[in-house]
């Protein structure tokens, strides 16, 4: 086999498996870990728990997955800043912590479970205007009283529509939010800025202007998936479970 064609082999094999096992986020790694350590202590004491434990080390790992996503570049519309389900669509007034005022606006929420990649992107492209953290319950993250009841961290995002909410709500499961970004920060539309373990939920408020482009029970896709657009003279997308 000539060389050329070796090293296009090669190369390709090697394409093949980086696009096959998605990079694992920094802060995952400490739970593979321990996952797996845990894993061998309990095969000291009996083998089949060892395999149980790789089980959960393996899924410890595809939770905390962070693949590439190709974000379209338009500031008039709004991406999901989480995979996962579309659990609410809604005027709601947004938390006060949040310092959006008290008339309601647009509330786009996406219900993330176990098994969901939970790393968590800014809808929209701006500034950091306002970082607020509050503590509080871990009811279910369905219940829309949880956006008013969990524990939760919030940001503000200047953007050239107006300001826009971001929260990290905690859940049943989710016990630690995580969140890398702090005020005066510069986002990108699709970029990082936390992540939440182990099941929960995002909530977006939007200003006037807004029209969902989701329906109810719809999949979203963090970074990818258009919740919402401004300047539309299509109207609102007519609400119904998917």
């Amino acid at each position: 086999m000539p060389t050329n064609t070796r090293r296009c082999l090669n190369m390709s094999l090697v394409d093949t498996v980086r696009n096959t096992f998605v990079p694992i986020h920094r802060d995952g790694w400490k739970f593979v870990a321990a996952f797996f350590v845990v894993s061998l202590v309990l095969g000291l004491l009996w083998e089949p728990l060892m395999w149980i434990g790789f089980l959960l080390t393996a899924w410890c790992a595809y939770f905390f997955r962070d693949p590439q996503r190709v974000t379209p570049q338009d500031d008039d519309i709004v991406v999901s800043p989480a995979d996962g389900r579309v659990s609410s669509i809604a005027m709601v007034t947004p938390p006060a912590e949040l310092e959006l005022g008290s008339d309601p606006m647009l509330r786009i929420s996406v219900f993330m479970n176990v098994f969901n990649c939970h790393v968590n992107r800014a809808p929209m492209r701006g500034r950091v205007a306002h970082v607020a953290y509050r503590a509080g319950k871990f009811l279910n993250a369905e219940l829309d009283k949880a956006s008013q009841e969990n524990e939760r961290n919030g940001l503000v995002i200047e953007t050239v529509h107006g300001r826009i909410g971001v929260v990290q709500i905690a859940g049943l499961v989710a016990r630690r939010i995580v969140c890398w970004t702090a005020m005066n920060d510069s986002l990108e539309v699709g970029e990082r800025f936390g992540l939440i373990r182990f099941g929960s939920r995002l909530d977006v408020f939007l200003p006037a202007g807004a029209e969902s482009r989701v329906s109810l029970g719809q999949t979203a896709i963090a970074g990818e998936t258009v919740l919402a657009e401004f300047g539309s003279t299509r109207g609102p997308t007519v609400s119904r479970r998917g």
